[in-house]
C-alpha cells in the first residue's frame, strides 16, 4: 500500500495559502488541500515568544512526493523558516484513500 501523508504549513496571508495550495494542486504534489484560519500561533522566534494569526494549509499527498512538495512549499512560501511538517496517515476510509492514490498517480 502506498504510504499517504498529510503535510502542514502556516502562513501570515490567506493569499499566501492560496498559492501554496495552486501550486501543489497545479503541480499534482497533492490531491487535496484545505485552507484552514484564521488560527493563532504562539512559538518561539529569535529567542522571543511571538504571536501571531495564521492561515493553516493541510495538503494530502505520499511519502514519495514529500521532497517535491517540500520545494514547492519553500518555492512559494514567504517566511525565513516555514513550518513543513509531514505526518504519515495510518488509517483511513478506504474509498478515500483509492481517490487519493487515483488522483495522485495522474502525475
Amino acid at each position: 500500500m502506498e504510504e499517504f501523508i498529510q503535510i502542514t504549513t502556516t502562513t501570515e496571508k490567506k493569499e499566501d495559502a492560496q498559492k501554496i495550495a495552486q501550486a501543489l494542486l497545479e503541480g499534482k504534489l497533492a490531491a487535496c488541500v484545505q485552507i484552514v484560519g484564521p488560527i493563532e500561533s504562539a512559538y518561539w522566534w529569535r529567542e522571543r515568544i511571538e504571536k501571531a494569526v495564521e492561515w493553516q494549509c493541510i495538503a494530502k499527498s505520499t511519502k514519495k512526493l514529500y521532497p517535491a512538495v517540500e520545494r514547492v512549499i519553500k518555492e512559494n512560501h514567504p517566511y525565513d523558516v516555514p513550518e513543513i511538517m509531514a505526518i504519515p496517515v495510518v488509517a483511513g476510509s478506504k474509498d478515500y484513500l483509492n481517490w487519493l492514490h487515483g488522483e495522485l498517480a495522474k502525475a
